[in-house]
């Protein structure tokens, strides 16, 4: 099933209808309607239906708990950034939750004097608490993935810092849930910006698949219904510019594509003027 954010509202879009989830006056929220999933699905067949307009879609979770990076998790973009550490050495970031946008919102490039890059990645939707799982157990705990963009300022701050500005973290069009995804790790990612196609490899390439990204950070922290996982991105990062317009689509799950504009603001002292 897409599950999807549409004029605000938690949906499925099913064709060319969308099942609205919950009342409009309803007090459940998108992270809730993740959290309950199993009693909104079973009661779809008596819910509202209406006409679904792609220009309404949102962020399927536009305030997740967290968003949790997984750094440097294909040799292939090992080898292109000429570093030495992987996710196994390095661990994990978190993004801001206010990072986050859907295809109805915009890339804002702050510093168009420092590099600022595109990274396409498949995005981890958590649907069960998960603490110290196990990897057998960890795919029980997704409720399904969608296409992420990881917008980064290069730089020598913490990853973090580079990479929480609002509208960093597009996400969507929406959220295809768990079981329509036999194997996460036999997607493909592209990326594209203007057209161009930047990147385009296999889930597979990852150092640590899924599972082992979710046994690895639950062991450290409490993954939520509706955290979201960027679960690292292929070769073919660049930079991108106001006016560029990035898609990102993973074959069976989603698309998104984004515009990119000028945000430019003044330094607060403590960035660099230099591009390290």
């Amino acid at each position: 099933m897409r599950f999807a954010n549409h004029d605000g509202l938690p949906v499925v879009i099913d064709g060319d209808e969308v099942i609205e989830l919950v009342d409009r006056d309803s007090p459940v929220d998108f992270v809730g309607a993740i959290a309950a999933w199993p009693t909104y699905r079973d009661a779809l067949a008596t819910r509202p239906r209406r006409a679904f307009d792609p220009k309404l879609l949102g962020p399927p979770v536009p305030r997740p708990g967290k968003v949790v990076g997984a750094p440097v998790n294909y040799l292939d973009h090992k080898a292109e950034m000429n570093v030495d550490f992987t996710v196994a050495g390095l661990g994990f970031f978190l993004k801001s939750p206010s990072s986050i946008v859907g295809c109805d919102g915009e890339v804002p490039i702050p510093f168009p004097g420092r590099r600022t890059d595109q990274e396409a990645e498949l995005g981890v939707v958590i649907g069960r608490r998960a603490v110290d799982v196990t990897k057998q157990e960890a795919l029980d705990h997704v409720f399904g993935y969608t296409c992420l963009l990881d917008i980064t300022v290069r730089g020598s701050e913490e990853r973090s810092t580079r990479k929480s500005f609002p509208g960093f973290t597009p996400i969507g069009s929406w959220i295809t849930t768990a079981d329509e995804i036999p194997d996460p790790n036999a997607l493909r990612v592209r990326g594209w910006v203007n057209g161009n196609l930047r990147q385009d490899a296999p889930t597979s390439d990852m150092i640590y698949d899924v599972a082992a990204l979710i046994e690895f950070m639950s062991s450290v922290i409490a993954l939520e219904p509706g955290d979201v996982i960027a679960t690292g991105t292929p070769a073919g990062v660049g930079p991108i510019m106001p006016g560029d317009i990035v898609r990102v689509e993973i074959e069976g799950v989603s698309s998104i594509e984004i515009p990119v504009v000028d945000a430019t603001r003044e330094p607060h002292e403590v960035w660099q003027t230099k591009e390290d």
